[in-house]
């Protein structure tokens, strides 16, 4: 975007592709002031990250090309609070695989990372002033409050711990510590998002903007979730991984509403196909080149303004172009699309925009050390040496040496009074014969 953009202009590319927006009239605001709108976004480094974070990470992008100041926070204390998803002692390894991670897929975008500040929590949240501050909200919050808050987040289980309630206000907290003006985040924020609406202001601090993205379905349905391997397709998937996932990912012919591959293709596909053409038409001279194939996921001669291609036997009617994403919806609704050509038109887009992020992953001894401290390979088989046995032998049970001590001096005693009898019945006998 220009830097001549209207005020509305910039809000526009803000707030596009959003599902909700919660206190716009701020970031409004301080747009016609002419000042830039502070943002963060955070992320809790629990489980291996999976292709449901383009869409965050996309939306990143245009932040930035309406000038937002954007904060990273790897939350390392939410991910020890949250239930013990992670535990304490393997935070600090996945916080790094964090990083290596959101920065290569950051440059396979063409998002300058130099635009960006990444935070880790506990740089900040274990001072005094936290601290107070969060012991403060404990004493306001109730326990109703704190659980409902964190109920779409935080790991429920049937007899909560007192860190998960703890979770929701230190996510409040974060936004006056860093400093924001909005906070962004999935819909399934949304509770936290009220609460330090709710929150902040009786503490004295400001009020922030909440801006929230859809969540992308996993490929079984329900929400694509990094602890669950079955519902999602990992970064670092191999080609072969990522075909056998999508070929087995639900996908009724017809059915538009239940359809983890169709919402895949709106809310990641589209948006950084659409960033390409954008980047190509020289629209934007924001965003770096970004790495291996940055065509839009058409094929050859597609119509120009195509954003997502489905490409198919002739027999079977060819290359389907779309520009839009209702074009694909209606037409696979009508059944003109079949389940089987659209899911290979998912993989082949999955397999190049994985590409360059793999290979980042190959050339980095480093982040192939992370992982295998953060994310260890749970079928590997540990080499445990087997313990030598003890060959001594076992030490006598109490007072039987002792035992057996007296029973050799008695048996002395025994011998030597025997003797003694023998001695004097031979010397009897010899007198009596004399």
């Amino acid at each position: 975007m220009s830097s001549d953009a209207t005020a509305d202009e910039r809000y526009e590319l803000i707030t596009r592709r959003l599902q909700e927006v919660l206190g716009g009239d701020t970031i409004k605001a301080i747009l016609k002031e002419g000042r830039h709108p502070k943002c963060y976004w955070g992320t809790a480094p629990t489980g291996r990250p999976h292709l449901g974070y383009f869409v965050a990470l996309t939306k990143i992008a245009d932040f930035l090309r309406a000038g937002v100041e954007v904060t990273i926070l790897l939350a390392d204390v939410h991910a020890f609070l949250d239930n013990l998803k992670a535990p304490l002692e393997l935070v600090a390894y996945r916080t790094k695989y964090y990083q290596h991670l959101l920065l290569a897929i950051f440059k396979s975008l063409g998002i300058p990372t130099s635009k960006l500040r990444f935070v880790e929590g506990s740089s900040y949240q274990l001072s005094r002033e936290y601290n107070l501050d969060s012991y403060k909200l404990a004493a306001i919050v109730t326990e109703h409050d704190a659980k409902k808050a964190g109920a779409e987040v935080v790991k429920q289980v049937e007899s909560p711990l007192l860190s998960g309630l703890l979770y929701p206000g230190l996510q409040a907290l974060d936004e006056q510590y860093l400093g924001c003006d909005f906070q962004f985040g999935g819909v399934d924020q949304r509770k936290i998002f009220t609460f330090a609406e709710l929150y902040l202001p009786r503490l004295g601090y400001a009020k922030r903007a909440h801006l929230m993205n859809a969540m992308v379905p996993g490929l079984a349905g329900g929400k694509m979730s990094s602890s669950d391997p079955n519902s999602k397709i990992d970064f670092l998937d191999a080609p072969e991984v990522v075909k056998k996932k999508v070929k087995a990912a639900f996908c009724e012919p017809g059915n538009v509403t239940e359809n983890g591959l169709l919402a895949f293709v709106k809310a990641v596909i589209i948006p950084i196909s659409e960033l390409r053409l954008e980047r190509l038409s020289g629209k934007d001279t924001l965003l770096e080149p970004g790495l291996g194939d940055q065509r839009p996921f058409v094929s050859e001669n597609a119509p120009e303004g195509t954003v997502f291609s489905v490409v198919r036997p002739e027999k079977y009617g060819g290359a389907a172009h779309y520009k839009t994403f209702e074009e694909l919806e209606k037409d696979f609704a009508e059944e003109k699309i079949h389940p089987g050509d659209l899911k290979g038109a998912v993989t082949e887009a999955i397999t190049k925009l994985t590409a360059p992020i793999r290979e980042l992953y190959e050339q980095s001894a480093e982040w192939k050390e992370v992982t295998a401290v953060a994310y260890p390979d749970p079928s590997a088989k540990k080499d445990v040496k087997k313990k030598e046995k003890n060959k001594h032998p076992r030490p006598p049970a109490p007072n039987k040496q002792e035992n057996a001590q007296k029973a050799v001096e008695t048996d002395g005693k025994t011998e030597q009074q025997t003797s003694n009898t023998d001695a004097a019945a031979e010397s009897k006998e010899t007198t009596s014969s004399a």
